[in-house]
């Protein structure tokens, strides 16, 4: 008979583990020694303690749903509740027992998270409602349509109420838009002495345009055609016919103006071009510091590139982002190779994943010396069934050994 503190083996072969009930039968064993049947049952044991670690960091450190949760730890306490292991079977209930209230903890808060957006969104609407039926009595007609139609996408945008609710809060939301539609086309009826007044005022306006066309005072001479453009939207619509003749004259004025402003600003337009060039230099000596191999220097050779590049010029408007994009994308690649430098030298969560990478190595290289010495005794049966508990534990130490990686080793 052979045993340990959590379990033995009687002469039949019979394999027992001890709770606190008791002893209780694991299984029968009889393809080799005691010692290798608690061997087995205890490897079974530690396969449930990093289950149960794994199930325990998903909760804590992941969004899984309560009822996904609540189904793994089932699917665990019917693992523990089997007796098929030998371990602290009782330790295993406490912390599955703990993970439970962690789980309906988590559910609770989600709970009150719901019923909070739920009177957020009750206030967000009750909001949308008062400014809606305060914009209805406006006479801002554009500014308050524009506003209206832009509460209506944030209303799409708010999850639903209790259908009586969100239907009393809509009828009155739908009523305001009503109301201010009709006092709009009512208004809108009696324009017509208005356009009239438009097209008056836009026939002086074209006169004044076409006068400063010839000017080569650029900047007070552009200045005042801005001017004159925001007094030609103030000014109203014409009839429609009006409307487009006067436009086309009022444009090809300051079209005239503006392309031989362009002419004179060509040489400007030259140097900005040739500070383009200059800055594009900069950024193929910055991309050729990426990969970083050694972030202190490369630091330090962004650093001064980007002193050179501060003392250049503008660069023509159209090619400002692509030419500032490279270099951003290099000092990107530096604040990353720093973040990647920091986890590397992390000795707390380097020293949590090498723990674990370490626990797995040591259960994967027992595994492999029972199946060499299986295989070695003639016992073939016995390796496939340790073989097979090793691509499983195997596949434990991949996942591990790939986040260790993360820090460097």
């Amino acid at each position: 008979m052979s045993s340990d503190p959590w379990g033995r083996v009687d002469e039949t072969g019979t394999v027992y583990v001890r709770t606190s009930d008791g002893e209780q039968v694991v299984g029968s064993w009889q393809a080799g020694t005691p010692e290798e049947a608690l061997a087995y049952f205890e490897r079974k044991y530690e396969g449930l303690v990093v289950e149960i670690g794994l199930l325990e960091k998903r909760v804590r450190t992941t969004d899984l749903s309560a009822k996904d949760a609540q189904t793994a730890i089932d699917h665990l306490r019917t693992q523990v509740d089997e007796h098929h292991a030998v371990g602290d079977l009782d330790a295993l209930r406490v912390r599955l027992d703990k993970l439970v209230e962690t789980v309906e903890s988590r559910r609770e808060e989600r709970k009150v998270a719901k019923a909070k957006q739920a009177d957020e969104a009750r206030a967000a609407k009750d909001a949308l409602v008062a400014e809606a039926e305060q914009l209805a009595q406006s006479d801002q007609w554009r500014s308050a349509g524009e506003r209206l139609r832009a509460l209506v996408d944030i209303w799409k945008g708010l999850p639903r109420l209790d259908r009586k609710s969100d239907d009393e809060l809509w009828h009155r939301f739908s009523h305001a838009r009503s109301a201010f539609s009709k006092r709009r086309k009512a208004h809108f009826a009696s324009l017509d002495a208005q356009r009239e007044d438009a097209r008056k005022v836009k026939e002086r306006l074209v006169s004044e345009a076409e006068s400063l066309s010839k000017s080569t005072d650029w900047g007070p001479t552009a200045a005042r055609y801005r001017e004159l453009m925001a007094d030609w939207k103030a000014a109203g619509r014409a009839q429609r016919e009006a409307e487009d003749d006067l436009w086309n004259r009022f444009r090809g004025a300051q079209d005239v103006f503006f392309a031989a402003r362009s002419e004179v600003f060509a040489e400007r337009d030259a140097e900005q071009t040739e500070n383009l060039k200059l800055k594009e230099e900069l950024a193929d000596e910055a991309e050729k510091l990426v990969p970083i191999t050694d972030l202190k220097a490369a630091r330090a050779a962004f650093r001064s590139l980007n002193e050179r590049w501060e003392g250049i010029g503008h660069v023509p408007r159209d090619a400002r982002p692509k030419v500032e994009g490279r270099m951003h994308a290099v000092e990107r690649a530096i604040q990353e190779a720093e973040e990647g430098e920091w986890r590397r030298t992390n000795p707390e969560a380097r020293a949590r994943a090498a723990g674990l990478t370490g626990q797995l190595q040591a259960a994967v290289d027992k595994l492999r010396e029972q199946i060499d010495a299986a295989r070695a005794a003639g016992n073939n049966a016995k390796a496939d069934k340790l073989s097979s508990e090793l691509e499983g534990r195997q596949a434990l130490l991949d996942q591990a050994l790939k986040g260790l990686e993360e820090f460097g080793g």
